[in-house]
């Protein structure tokens, strides 16, 4: 991350520290305005404030995760990178909804779900093995929640709405931003593993390693024969336990059979 490391020696003093939880207190104050109004708010430029739903119970768990991998991306990569890995998700989220309404007309309405979902990905790539309770008595691996949340994105892309198809393409635009060479250079070193892998399970196995002089059996045909190396022989001569005591020993000027 080259133009990253960039930007943050440029501009890292102006990254704004605790976002996610200034995010989150915008988020319960609107969702208490449009409670008490009775009526959604909010508009394109500030959706990213407006609650991702109506229901208490799902705003709560909503604001819990998102401080919780929040919080711990802003650690893991400090402030600025996390500032920016925001921005860009809701930017790209800006503009995938004006290009849509310009296109299709009207003024579509924006959602912040799938930027928290790029936050939660980005978390379940970094702390795969992380547990959530789920109803708080099983636990479940992020990891496997998060497959579950890119084959819901798949399923939006092949029959969602133009607006959500857009949102869930400019969600992944920083996810790939961050993680986009690290998961190609994942790809790369497990295609020449399996390589190295298959080139072992295909490579022909000899005919065997041990064959008797005397009766020519081998290692491969009596698997639960002894096979033994006589000492007397010139050369290297395998014996069967049958013959190993029981046979001419073989002298300097014969030529060894065996490989």
């Amino acid at each position: 991350m080259s133009l990253l490391d960039t930007l943050e020696r440029k501009f890292g003093r102006y990254g704004v520290p605790n976002v996610t939880a200034g995010l989150i207190a915008c988020q319960v104050v609107l969702y208490l305005v449009q409670f008490a109004l009775s009526r959604a708010g909010g508009a394109l430029a500030t959706f990213l404030v407006v609650p991702p739903c109506g229901n208490l119970v799902c705003a709560l768990f909503y604001w819990y995760l998102f401080y919780l991998m929040g919080t711990a991306l802003e650690r893991h990569w400090g402030v600025f990178r996390y500032n920016v890995y925001l921005l860009v998700g809701y930017g790209s989220a800006v503009a995938a909804s004006v290009g849509v309404s310009f296109l299709l007309g009207g003024d579509l309405p924006a959602s912040n779900a799938f930027l928290g979902g790029s936050v939660f990905l980005a978390f379940a790539y970094l702390y795969p093995d992380f547990e959530l309770y789920i109803f708080f008595l099983l636990p479940v691996k992020i990891k496997w929640l998060a497959l579950l949340v890119w084959i819901g994105y798949f399923v939006v892309l092949i029959a969602g709405d133009p607006l959500a198809r857009v949102l869930v393409l400019a969600s992944v635009c920083n996810y790939l931003l961050f993680f986009g060479m690290d998961i190609w250079h994942r790809v790369r070193t497990g295609q020449r593993r399996m390589a190295i892998q298959a080139a072992r399970f295909t490579a022909k196995e000899p005919a065997y390693y041990h064959r008797c002089v005397a009766c020519g059996i081998t290692d491969r045909t009596h698997p639960q024969m002894d096979f033994r190396y006589c000492s007397q022989c010139a050369g290297a001569h395998a014996y069967c336990a049958d013959h190993l005591r029981n046979h001419e020993h073989a002298t300097a000027a014969e030529t060894a059979p065996e490989r």
